[in-house]
């Protein structure tokens, strides 16, 4: 049955992770995987999540299932983390996913089953997984101007016009904050614009929330969330616990939907219900147990604000300290746009040649679209990576 099967193309970041791995030079440099990293290189759990699972290891007294929602105080604490008071709680309702992906796969899902042939509208560029997880759900993806990659700046204007053109009832995918891969976010002033937009072409916002608390704090990052909630009669927010809370491996995160009629929201609860049954039947519990506990404690939520924190400000760090070595090792080139951008990633603004260079001459590893992740960066590899890039140019 399987010999007719060929082999898939291999993803490009997992395949760098391989190359780096395998690369005997001490001074190499992994700026693709888009994981976070601290200063000794590490991807660490954070002590509030240490702190949690100490708990939950003492206090769990059952690994039955939890039900197809997940978990009720998870999904309540991760819905007021998000929205706020910005919703009335009688249209909106939460479930638990397996993470930011799992999320994204059922919202597809579910807006399939809504309605016939939905297009969703999505940045040029998008993650790269954004497309796979919903075109290949059967949704058409169409792209809307985003980043000008010449002036590193977002294109808020062919954006807005764009979107004008789009017919009415199709669905626009954002990033909440972070864009990934550019790391550009439109301002508060352009966010109301985009709503405005929204509102007069009665099109349904599409939100994937997977860096919230890192590009300026946890509340100011969930701005477009909250503004459109407030203005618009529906909306769908997929988030992920990934980041935040360092739970990569655990697979934790939520999807939110705000509909039109507080009569819907039952039928909406059954249909998710009936559609995650069918998909991988319940979501796991330790990730969202871990999260709950946290949310819900007042010592550990604010010493959990504390450590994002940290991992934000570390990251604007290592933006400001690549700049400032760009400055004097390229002086000829412009790279101002590393602090203008936010969250985890960038694009270095190279050319897949002078990538293809970086990684056979100097062992530092990026996507060949010059996408970084700047937690790969350190005090004691900034030097060396400037003078590898000034090199390239």
């Amino acid at each position: 049955m399987f010999e007719s099967l060929q082999p898939m193309p291999a993803d490009a970041i997992l395949g760098l992770i391989v190359e780096h791995r395998n690369d005997p030079r001490p001074e190499k440099i992994d700026l693709g995987v888009g994981v976070y990293r601290d200063a000794s290189g590490q991807t660490p759990v954070p002590d509030t999540v240490k702190q949690a699972e100490k708990r939950l290891l003492a206090t769990q007294s059952s690994k039955a299932y939890i039900g197809t929602a997940g978990d009720a105080l998870f999904n309540a604490s991760m819905q007021a983390l998000t929205f706020d008071a910005a919703a009335p709680d009688d249209r909106l309702i939460t479930i638990q996913t397996p993470g930011g992906s799992g999320s994204l796969r059922v919202a597809a899902g579910i807006v399939l089953r809504a309605k016939e042939n939905p297009t969703v509208w999505v940045s040029t560029p998008t993650w790269a997984n954004h497309e796979p997880l919903l075109g290949g759900a059967g949704m058409t993806l169409k792209e809307y101007p985003y980043y000008d990659r010449h002036g590193h700046v977002i294109q808020i204007d062919a954006m807005l016009e764009t979107l004008r053109a789009a017919p009415k009832g199709d669905l626009v995918l954002f990033h909440a904050c972070c864009h990934n891969p550019s790391g550009l976010d439109p301002s508060v002033e352009q966010w109301r614009a985009i709503t405005d937009v929204l509102l007069e072409r009665e099109l349904v916002p599409f939100i994937d929330l997977a860096y919230q608390g890192f590009a300026k704090n946890l509340d100011d990052d969930a701005f477009a969330i909250r503004h459109m909630a407030s203005h618009l009669p529906e909306m769908i927010v997929t988030s992920s616990c990934s980041k935040n809370f360092g739970l990569y491996r655990d697979r934790v995160g939520t999807l939110s939907v705000l509909v039109a009629s507080a009569a819907t929201v039952p039928i909406l609860a059954s249909q998710l219900s009936h559609y995650v049954r069918t998909l991988y039947s319940m979501p796991p519990d330790h990730g969202a147990a871990i999260v709950s506990i946290i949310l819900n404690d007042d010592d550990l939520r604010a010493q959990w604000i504390g450590e994002v924190s940290e991992m934000r400000d570390r990251i604007h760090d290592m933006r400001a300290l690549l700049s400032d070595a760009l400055k004097a090792k390229a002086p000829d080139h412009d790279f101002s746009h590393l602090l203008r951008a936010n969250g985890m990633f960038c694009f270095l603004g190279v050319t897949a040649e002078q990538v293809a260079r970086l990684k056979k001459d100097y062992g530092i590893y990026m996507v060949d679209s010059s996408r970084i992740n700047v937690a790969g960066i350190t005090a004691e590899n900034v030097d060396y990576l400037a003078s590898s890039i000034a090199a390239v140019l």
